[in-house]
């Protein structure tokens, strides 16, 4: 069987370890080892900050959710379906 009849899916793996030190030792003689901490610390701000923003829309969308819960189950309110 040759490489070309292979599908491309077997030929898109996560990489081995021997791959990871290949690419470890590309990034460290592209950016220095003065730059990868840095680089580090930008990526998990970033992390950090995507995070912050999921966890807020989350919070604001179940805050949403017990508005509207406690608007339909408030006592002496009446709620009519538009839609028939």
């Amino acid at each position: 069987m040759s490489v070309l009849n292979l599908h491309p899916q077997l030929l898109m793996g996560m990489p081995n370890s021997g791959e990871l030190v290949i690419l470890l030792l590309i990034i460290v003689v592209l950016f220095g080892g003065k730059k990868i901490p840095e680089l580090a610390k930008g990526l998990g701000k970033g992390i950090r900050e995507f995070n912050d923003a999921k966890d807020g829309i989350k919070s604001e969308i179940e805050n949403g959710m017990k508005k509207e819960d406690t608007k339909i189950s408030a006592p002496g309110t009446t709620t009519t379906n538009n839609n028939a």
